[in-house]
Formats: structure tokens, C-alpha cells, sequence
């Protein structure tokens, strides 16, 4: 094994922050793997990492070494991705993984654009609101939106999140208006809850346009994990919702909607929606994905002119 080879396993060693899980993106047993940064130790003459039981460390010499082979690393991956353009017919694969709802949504005009351009690449997109494992089931890029957990793996951010709440024209009539948020969470409400997601929090401005938030906990009955089924809840009249809106489909006034509470600040609770990749190894075919979802969205993505923002 080469020792550039030698020298991205011992990057991905570090990053992934274990042998077990570096040994998965490689396809590789953590024997083999550990062999691999042993020989690599022996030819530099140097000791790269402390090893215990349940940690592993970077020795100086190491880390001064690691932040040379990411130097390294990024030197022939534009040399591949240099080769990648120049080929009259690129080819490989391509793995996505995504949520439900934004996939069906929103990906289609880039996968038939991504199809057109690349006919002989293998494309596959698995759609699936628990999160994927992103090294152990090998996917080049996953989409994920909320709250950018701390990680090993590489992140871009595609866009902001943006809250709103909503309501039915027919919740209003029966319920009123409310007037603050304290008369918002005594309302009943409809709550998306997914696994490790529940947006029942509600982090609010205690007055208009203040500074100063509230942290509050909506109440209500009916939960669902689907997010074009909150929102139809929401058109029906269950109860008002706090939504994403990536969620909407129309304006609110054509989907018999009013906006609850326009005036009040509503926090972004550090979330956003993210391309996730295992390493910074990425393909021109990865690349190209994102810029063509990128371009699709736009800089100021569509779903915000489905709300009055004033």
C-alpha cells in the first residue's frame, strides 16, 4: 500500500476519532487498518497516535503530520477532480440519502437534471426520515435538517430554517387570534415528532420585535411524523402548527392558512438544512449534486415567498 494511501487512512483514523469507524468507510477490518497505520509509523520512524483501550490521541509529531497529509489530501483530490472534468463520459456512482418529505419535494428537478448530465452514472437516493449511517450504509452525501449534531462527518449548509406558525381560518374563527404567546400555548397544537425530533419547543420574542425570548412548550394531542401531514392537520383545523417553511406549498392564503403571531421573533434554534458527507474525499459528481440543488433552491429559497414576511 502506497504511503498516500497509508496517510488517508490515518487521516480518517483521526477524524472519525476511532479505528472501528475509519475501518467502515475504508471497507477494511480494524486489524488490517491498524496494521496499515503501524507500517506507516515505521517507515516515517515516528509515533502518530497514543492508543488506549478506549481513546486514541494524536502525539505531537502527529498532529503536525496530519495537518501536512490534509494538505496532501486536498492536492490529489483537485488533481482527480481536474482528470474528472476532462472525461468525455464520467462515470461511477453516486449514493444520497434524504428526508421524506424534502426529497419528494424538492429533489426530483435536480435528480432528472443530475441524470441528464451524468447518463452513465449510477444514481441512488433513499429516502427515510431516521437518520442514516452515513459510513456504515456508504452513502456519498445525506441531507439533514435541523440541528447540525457535533460530528466527525462534513458538513455544508444549503440554506437557513426558517419557523412560522399557522393556522387554519377555521381554527381562528373557532379560537381567536391569540395576542401573545402565552395565549398561542394554551391553544391546541399539531406537533411533528420524529425519533430523536420533537418541535414542540417554541423559542419566542416575549414582545414584538424584542430581543428578549421565551422558551415555551406547545401542547397537544396529535403528533405525526410526517410533514406534509402536519400541515394538512393544520389546514383541517386540529390545531395551529409550527412549521418549517420548506413545508409549504402554495401561499398561505391559498391554503386557507393565516399566520399566527407575524409580528413576534420566532428563533431559528441554531438549526439549518445541511449536505452531510463521510470525508472531505468528494467527488466532482458529489460537487455537482449540491451545486445543482443549490441552483435549484436559490439564494433566497422560494418557500419564503409563500409567507408575508413584511
Amino acid at each position: 500500500m502506497s504511503i498516500s494511501h497509508q496517510l488517508s487512512l490515518f487521516i480518517d483514523v483521526v477524524r472519525q476519532g476511532s479505528f472501528s469507524k475509519a475501518a467502515l468507510l475504508h471497507d477494511m477490518d480494524n486489524s488490517a487498518l491498524s496494521k496499515q497505520i503501524k507500517k506507516l509509523e515505521q517507515s516515517l520512524g515516528v509515533q502518530l497516535l497514543n492508543r488506549s483501550t478506549r481513546t486514541i490521541s494524536l502525539t505531537p509529531v502527529g498532529e503536525q503530520i496530519y495537518q501536512q497529509a490534509q494538505v496532501l489530501e486536498d492536492t490529489l483530490n483537485n488533481i482527480q477532480r481536474i482528470a474528472e472534468t476532462h472525461q468525455l463520459t464520467p462515470s461511477g456512482s453516486i449514493k444520497i440519502a434524504a428526508p421524506n418529505y424534502f426529497g419528494q419535494r424538492y429533489l426530483q428537478p435536480v435528480l432528472d437534471a443530475f441524470i441528464s448530465k451524468y447518463p452513465e452514472v449510477e444514481l441512488t437516493l433513499v429516502l427515510d426520515d431516521k437518520r442514516a449511517d452515513i459510513i456504515a450504509d456508504k452513502f456519498d452525501i445525506a441531507i439533514r435538517i435541523g440541528k447540525l449534531a457535533d460530528s466527525n462527518l462534513i458538513a455544508k449548509k444549503i440554506t437557513n430554517t426558517n419557523f412560522v406558525l399557522i393556522a387554519s381560518n377555521d381554527f381562528v374563527a373557532k379560537h381567536g387570534l391569540p395576542q401573545s404567546p402565552e395565549a398561542l400555548i394554551a391553544l391546541p397544537a399539531v406537533i411533528y415528532a420524529n425519533g430523536d425530533v420533537t418541535l414542540d419547543k417554541l423559542t419566542i420574542s416575549c414582545e414584538p420585535s424584542s430581543q428578549e425570548m421565551l422558551n415555551l412548550t406547545m401542547k397537544g394531542n396529535f403528533k405525526v411524523n410526517d410533514v406534509k401531514l402536519v400541515v394538512e392537520s393544520i389546514k383541517k383545523g386540529v390545531g395551529y402548527g409550527l412549521i418549517d417553511m420548506f413545508g409549504l406549498e402554495e401561499s398561505l392564503e391559498e391554503a386557507g392558512l393565516v399566520q399566527l403571531l407575524p409580528d413576534y421573533v420566532i428563533s431559528t434554534m441554531s438549526t439549518g438544512i445541511y449536505a452531510i458527507y463521510p470525508n472531505r474525499q468528494r467527488s466532482l459528481l458529489v460537487d455537482d449534486f449540491v451545486s445543482l440543488l443549490l441552483n435549484h433552491l436559490g439564494e433566497r429559497p422560494f418557500w419564503l415567498d409563500y409567507v408575508d414576511m413584511n
